[in-house]
């Protein structure tokens, strides 16, 4: 745990946050009423898509069902991306908080932690924490005191899969199914798992919900941008001074967070992990936020000294083993990509045949079933685009 804590680089807000106080606030409001302060705060999804969180819990809690439950999407696989099992570490008691307050708001009594295969190391402290929250009253019967409220959580571990993060996927596995994305409609707030409304946040989000109860709607809402409101935890690795975990408001942008971090002279970032956007050193004016370039939390910096062909490389290799094959735009479309890179090592791809893969790339964005294919080619088109000289080292193109 101590190597986890030393990653943390400067003050993180969840350690202002006494456990147990945005619970107990909460319980203390009508399930409505608790809807309202997290759509007050206009907190979006931390973990990539930012689909607005109070906007998903009123669709679960209106839904008809006997059975509801809250799923926590701890299967944190993209590539750079670290920040999750740090909040775990040091926080995991706001996370269970989280969700507990999700479930008062929907009318869930089950909430169910969908653990990262190779988080296995986690488990047994949030297991033990969980039982300090059911001694404390935070879990169990009558939750914080409210009578007739009851919430409980158990941890149950993923097997590695990449596309297990697709929340319909992580479903799926919950279910002890090969993890397929679904199609939708129906989603998840009306038909979630075992096909019964369920909400599904991310670790992170759930920290946050917690601390939107201690500190305030308007807290949150008064930091970041209009679009992207509050503040976000960023997994900073690569060729930088100082990588680790950061807290910085949405809006900041790659400059701004470069000098932070110690990565001046950087050719690149990639923002949001391999299935993010490659932002080149002239466009380090971009601000981080929906609006702009949205990001999960990967921040990967490229210094002047990598070759952007050996990263593209990197990147397309891990999209052809993890694609999970169920359509044919992924499963295809991936390994074309990677060939094509493969061809650019060796001297072998034209400009026509690059020209064509970009076409590919861009159908496989429009036609994939899920947001791994329709997201694997944006750094193939984005390194294309900026640094398409690059690729053909020096020859005609």
């Amino acid at each position: 745990m101590a190597i986890i804590k030393e990653s943390i680089r400067n003050q993180i807000t969840f350690s202002q946050i006494p456990f147990g106080e945005g619970l107990k606030k909460g319980v203390q409001l009508t399930p409505e009423e608790l809807i309202k302060v997290v759509r007050d705060s206009n907190i979006r999804g931390r973990g990539g898509a930012g689909f607005p969180t109070g906007m998903k819990w009123s669709f679960t809690a209106a839904a008809k069902g006997d059975k509801k439950y809250v799923v926590c999407n701890a299967d944190e696989g993209e590539p750079g991306t670290f920040k999750d099992r740090v909040i775990f570490s040091n926080w995991a008691k706001l996370v269970f908080e989280g969700m507990a307050l999700a479930g008062y708001a929907i009318g869930a009594d089950e909430g169910i932690i969908y653990l990262r295969g190779e988080y296995t190391f986690l488990r047994k402290e949030l297991e033990k924490q969980l039982e300090e929250e059911r001694a404390a009253g935070l879990l169990g019967q009558n939750v914080a005191g409210k009578e007739g409220f009851s919430f409980d959580i158990h941890v149950h571990m993923g097997s590695g899969a990449y596309v297990c993060g697709e929340e319909t996927a992580l479903l799926e596995a919950l279910e002890g199914h090969r993890g397929e994305a679904r199609n939708r409609p129906p989603f998840p707030a009306t038909c979630g798992y075992l096909g019964k409304p369920t909400v599904v946040n991310n670790v992170e989000t759930f920290a946050w919900i917690a601390s939107i109860l201690v500190k305030g709607a308007d807290w949150f809402k008064g930091l970041g941008t209009e679009k992207s409101a509050g503040l976000k935890l960023f997994s900073v690795s690569g060729d930088v001074e100082r990588p680790g975990v950061y807290e910085f408001p949405f809006g900041i942008t790659v400059e701004q967070l470069l000098k932070e971090v110690g990565g001046e002279g950087a050719k690149a970032v990639q923002i949001g992990g391999a299935s993010g956007h490659c932002v080149p050193a002239s466009n380090f004016n971009r601000a981080i936020a929906y609006e702009d370039v949205a990001t999960g939390g990967s921040i990967m910096v490229i210094g002047p000294q990598r070759s952007m062909l050996d990263v593209l490389e990197n990147f397309m290799e891990f999209f052809a083993d993890e694609s999970c094959g169920q359509c044919v735009p992924c499963r295809i479309g991936n390994s074309k990509l990677l060939e094509g890179v493969r061809m650019l090592q060796e001297g072998e791809c034209t400009s026509k045949y690059l020209n064509e893969l970009c076409k590919l790339a861009e159908t496989m964005q429009i036609a994939s079933k899920c947001g791994l294919g329709q997201s694997s080619p944006t750094a193939f088109l984005d390194i294309v685009k900026y640094f398409r000289r690059e690729l053909f080292s020096g020859q005609a193109f």
